[in-house]
Order: structure tokens, then C-alpha cells, then sequence
């Protein structure tokens, strides 16, 4: 007589089938059921944004530092690196992001940026001041040259009968004109006019000879015309040429035709050597 048996291999008797391995652990699952088995749990993502943006803002500062005129505003973007690095390096070391190395290189280039910054904005105080200060310098050379051109300006008008020495050494004294009275055959002297004799005197102050390359001067009447100059076969006139030794006088005469109306007052310019030295000018009363 057999047992039946169930679907599942099982006697009805309630005895174990033949084929039933005795040391398998009993099966907790209903008949007929497949266990599920669990979802796997995916990994949480590494927090790497914060060590990827401090390497970024890192390499702008740097390179934003490196211009001298953009320093203003690399140090933003420098601290930036220096906090995001520090967070990325936190992260890092609680094992929430993977990317160690490129958070301690945007920290790194953080702290760069920053000395950068500071360095070219020193830079830049310092080129700033040193054009000021030359600016300034340059203006009191200015200043000083203006008022010192001015004072050889007042230094080259005198009144007759006063000296000016000139750079070669040269001292020049002109006399107060004295009345004139022309030969007959005058070239130069109108009748009416006044004509007045100018008296130049040349001393060699230096050591050396000097020429005098402009012996004759020049004279205005009061109302600021040029004078005509006389001449006429006395033999009273003398024109100041040639070299004059150290120590030696040299004396040039001279006679002028002045208008009526304007003679009652002169003014001589003379210079021993126009090219290198500015006139002097001497004037004052001729009566």
C-alpha cells in the first residue's frame, strides 16, 4: 500500500519524503512562497563640491593678484578659496568627500591669492607715492627754477652807473649818456633830435681771455622805440671787439639820435656775447 504525497513532496502521512534531507534547516516561508531578499542601500555621494570650488576661486585669485591694476578685487575671490578649502579639508577627513588633495590646494591657493593681493596692493601704495613725490619734486624744481630765472631777470635790470657780470666772467658797467653833438655830416641823427653819447665798460674778471663776439648795444627811448644809432667821421665812437685778457678794461662809446618828445629818458641793452648770455639792461634819466 503507498502514501500518497503531496504537491510539494510532503506525505500526507506527515512523514518526510524519501528524498528529505534531514540537517536542512526547517523553510520559515509559506508553501508555495519565494522569499524576497532586501534592496541594496546605494552609497551616499561624496561631498567634493567644496574642495572643487576652493581649487577654482584659488586659480582666479592667483591670477587676478598677479595683475597689479585688478589687486582691488583678487582678494575676494582668494578668501573665498582659503574658507571653501578649509570646509573641503573638514569634509574630507570626516570621510564625506573624497577629494582631500584638491581641497588642500584650493587652501593653499587661497592663502597665495591673499599674500598676492597684499603684496601687489604695496606695491602699487609704493609706485604711487614715489610718482607723487616725484610730481612734487618736479613742481618745487619748477618753482625753483621760475623764481630763480626771475631773480636773474630782476639781477639783469639796472640803473646806470651799476655792473652785471656775465657767466665768462665779463663785468659791465654802463655810465649815464652824456649830450652828443654830432659833425655836420651825421648819418642816423634827425634835426631836432637829441643825441647822447653811451659809455660801455668792459672788465675781464676771469682767468682766461674772452671774446667779445656783441660789442653794440642797443638803446630805447622812453617810449620803448629803438633809438637810431649816429654816425659820423669824428672818430669819438668805439666798438667793443675782439679779446680782452684777464684783468684788462676794454671801453666802448656809442651815439644815439633820441626823438624830443622822448629823451628825456633811456634804456641800454647789452650782452657781450648774445648767443650764450641774455642782455642786461641798465636805464634811467638822460638830462
Amino acid at each position: 500500500m503507498t502514501t500518497p504525497t503531496s504537491s510539494d513532496g510532503s506525505s500526507s502521512s506527515g512523514r518526510p519524503p524519501l528524498d528529505h534531507d534531514p540537517w536542512a534547516p526547517p523553510s520559515s516561508s509559506p508553501a508555495g512562497v519565494v522569499p524576497r531578499l532586501p534592496y541594496p542601500v546605494p552609497p551616499a555621494q561624496p561631498r567634493n563640491g567644496m574642495g572643487i570650488t576652493a581649487l577654482v576661486l584659488g586659480l582666479v585669485g592667483i591670477g587676478l593678484g598677479l595683475f597689479i591694476i585688478l589687486f582691488w578685487i583678487s582678494w575676494l575671490p582668494a578668501l573665498l578659496a582659503l574658507v571653501f578649502g578649509s570646509i573641503g579639508l573638514s569634509h574630507a577627513r570626516k570621510g564625506l568627500a573624497t577629494n582631500k588633495a584638491m581641497a588642500v590646494s584650493g587652501l593653499v591657493m587661497g592663502i597665495v591669492g591673499l599674500l598676492i593681493a597684499a603684496g601687489s596692493g604695496v606695491v602699487t601704495v609704493l609706485t604711487v607715492k614715489h610718482a607723487v613725490d616725484d610730481a612734487r619734486a618736479k613742481v618745487r624744481e619748477i618753482k625753483k627754477g621760475n623764481e630763480k630765472a626771475a631773480a636773474e631777470e630782476a639781477a639783469r635790470h639796472l640803473s646806470f652807473g651799476e655792473s652785471y657780470t656775465f657767466g665768462d666772467g665779463l663785468k659791465v658797467t654802463v655810465a649815464k649818456p652824456t649830450p652828443f653833438t654830432p659833425d655836420a655830416i651825421a648819418y642816423g641823427h634827425a634835426k631836432g633830435n637829441k643825441a647822447v653819447q653811451v659809455t660801455i665798460t668792459v672788465v675781464n674778471t676771469g682767468k682766461q681771455r674772452v671774446s667779445i663776439k656783441t660789442g653794440l648795444p642797443d638803446v630805447n627811448d622812453a617810449d620803448g622805440a629803438s633809438a637810431e644809432l649816429v654816425i659820423d667821421g669824428s672818430g669819438r665812437q668805439k666798438v667793443l671787439t675782439g679779446y680782452l685778457l684777464p684783468g684788462r678794461t676794454a671801453v666802448g662809446k656809442y651815439a644815439f639820435s633820441l626823438p624830443p618828445a622822448a629823451a628825456g629818458r633811456a634804456e641800454v641793452e647789452f650782452s657781450p656775447d648774445a648767443i650764450r648770455w641774455d642782455d642786461a639792461y641798465w636805464s634811467g634819466s638822460t638830462r
